[in-house]
């Protein structure tokens, strides 16, 4: 979406709080023993009691409210009855929609103990969605943001799956611009307007370039099987640059 109006920047405000205070209590939360499905029940009442919806499960029939995928799930991971080990990476996507508007955020958390090369991962996921995030202003070119975290990860010998891609939102939870590549695309043509609303999502790896299909209609898997992180916000592109939605406690 693109906004309009104060009142659209005061929704969209609310509903990224929510989810970044979600993702935030899902991640204090995890530890080892627990199901996926006992971590999403955190999720899903800590929405429930802000007066949010999940968006999977609203916009899809998602079989969750949140997405959880561990170690060589890449994406889309359904909550059930896996058991969160010590040395596992867990995944926390969380979106939501309070009346009439959607936010998106996600974040990656290593189980201790895991190797240094994981906890790097980590750490650089995050610096690679910020290499992102900071080519967002409005009249600025979509590519940027590809550039950079292709930049970012060749520097630094990381490789990026290719095929997920960051996407509008605002009024729905997948909306125009769609299929933002967070990895360099010579074909992007597209400019930022003022007001666009949109993620910053970029996969980061340690080899895998690809996510794959798996046995149940949701779950992505990373391709070769290497670890890999997300991390994620909704971000309004501005003429100041980017104004970052998901912020707990904005």
């Amino acid at each position: 979406m693109t906004i309009s109006s104060e009142d659209d920047l005061a929704a969209l405000k609310a509903i990224g709080r929510i989810v970044a205070e979600t993702l935030a209590a899902m991640g204090r939360a995890v530890e080892p023993g627990m199901t996926t499905a006992e971590l999403d029940g955190i999720g899903r009442a800590i929405l429930a009691a802000a007066g949010a919806r999940p968006a999977p499960e609203l916009a899809y029939g998602f079989p969750g409210a949140t997405c959880i995928s561990v170690n060589e799930e890449v994406a889309h991971g359904i909550p059930g009855d896996r058991r969160i080990a010590p040395g596992d990476l867990v995944n926390i996507d969380v979106s939501a929609e309070k009346g009439g508007y959607f936010a998106d955020t996600g974040a990656s958390f290593p189980v201790p103990p895991v190797t240094r090369a994981v906890e790097r991962l980590c750490k650089d996921g995050r610096r690679a969605m910020w290499a992102g995030l900071r080519q967002v202003g409005a009249g600025r070119p979509l590519s940027g943001i590809g550039r950079a975290v292709g930049t970012f990860a060749q520097k630094n010998g990381y490789t990026l799956v290719r095929n997920l891609a960051s996407h509008g939102v605002g009024l729905s939870l997948h909306e125009a611009p769609t299929e933002i590549a967070t990895w360099p695309n010579a074909a992007e043509r597209r400019i930022m307007g003022e007001g666009m609303v949109f993620t910053v999502e970029p996969f980061l790896s340690l080899g895998a370039t690809f996510a794959e299909d798996g046995d149940d209609p949701w779950t992505l898997y990373s391709r070769p099987r290497f670890p890999t992180v997300q991390y994620e916000h909704t971000v309004v592109a501005t003429r100041n640059g980017p104004l970052v939605l998901t912020v707990a406690g904005a």
